[in-house]
């Protein structure tokens, strides 16, 4: 297996290769000058990990073949679905083996070399080939197919508002595919909406979808003005679903919030608020508040119709 050798101390670099070279020997590769990264890797100790870092640092001891993709090709590429210290994820073609190594992901699975290109003497995936294996990255042994949904279409939806790929091209990446998981692959991409502006938001939509259709970013227009925005919404029972994450937390935020919705309220709607806590818990739980907010809203709407016909009685009768 060929291996990049280049020796940069001020850089990621192989431990081997630095010794062989003289640069450095096992003690100091041991003390705080450097820190290791991966089993024979390390980068100077004052450089900030990273998952990018990372990601170059594992491009020195992985077959010249491995293609980086998922979260880390997206973070790579701007889209920072990946934490510093999560796994870097790689593919390689189904006759090459590596691994097993801490800290590196890889799965053996078929790919062609136009979708990728050079990066760091090793591959990149490209755009569209990264966004598919944010689908398929999740090991169904390991994960439901629900919660492998939940996970996945959070972010591709992001990956798409980034506008590194459409979902018209993702749609042709997956005409005539025979991937592992390529079933899973079109039930997300049949879910994708980018209008969502956060990764909780976009995993709540799919939650609702369970037994609903929401529409994203909904406007609330007066006058031909946009005067509210709401994050998930059933318009035909005036039910919005908002995500409350740690920023709706801020005291003036809550102040914010709570008018917002006071005002939305005296027009007819009905809130389910989702915090984290709530979206990480039994999802059944949220459509069933969902559930009996439109229960609400139609025995309200009921009462209403009720009125408008006991008035209309009243104006015949005083007519006759």
């Amino acid at each position: 297996m060929a291996m990049n050798t280049t020796v940069n101390l001020n850089d990621v670099f192989r431990g081997s290769a630095a010794r062989a070279a003289g640069y450095v020997t096992e003690a100091e590769l041991r003390g705080p000058r450097f820190r290791r990264l991966f089993q024979d890797v390390y980068a100077p100790a004052h450089l900030p990990v990273t998952h990018e870092l990372r990601c170059r640092g594992a491009a020195l001891i992985v077959p010249k073949q491995a293609v980086l993709t998922g979260r880390s090709a997206a973070t790579v590429l701007g889209v920072e679905l990946a934490k510093p210290y999560d796994p870097v994820e790689f593919v390689v073609p189904e006759q090459y083996r590596f691994g097993p190594i801490q800290g590196i992901h890889v799965r053996r699975t078929a790919i062609r070399t136009t979708e990728s290109r050079p990066w760091n003497g090793i591959r990149i995936a490209r755009p569209w080939r990264a966004a598919l294996d944010l689908i398929l990255r999740l090991s169904p042994r390991t994960y439901s197919w629900v919660r492998r949904l939940r996970i996945a279409v959070p972010d591709v939806d992001a990956f798409i508002r980034a506008g590194l790929v459409t979902p018209q091209r993702l749609r042709c990446a997956l005409r005539g595919r025979r991937n592992r998981g390529i079933r899973l692959a079109r039930a997300a991409l049949s879910m994708i909406d980018p209008r969502a502006e956060s990764l909780p938001e976009s995993e709540l939509r799919v939650v609702l979808k369970s037994g609903f259709e929401p529409i994203p970013q909904y406007p609330i227009m007066k006058n031909g003005r946009e005067v509210a925005r709401l994050d998930l919404v059933l318009p035909e029972t005036k039910t919005a679903i908002e995500y409350d994450g740690k920023w709706h937390r801020k005291r003036k935020q809550v102040r914010l919030d709570k008018a917002r919705r006071k005002k939305l309220m005296g027009e007819g709607w009905y809130f389910v608020i989702v915090t984290a806590e709530k979206l990480a818990g039994d999802y059944t739980k949220i459509l069933r508040e969902v559930r009996e907010a439109q229960s609400l809203w139609k025995d309200s709407d009921s009462s209403r119709m009720l009125r408008v016909f006991s008035a209309r009685d009243a104006s015949s009768s005083s007519g006759g």
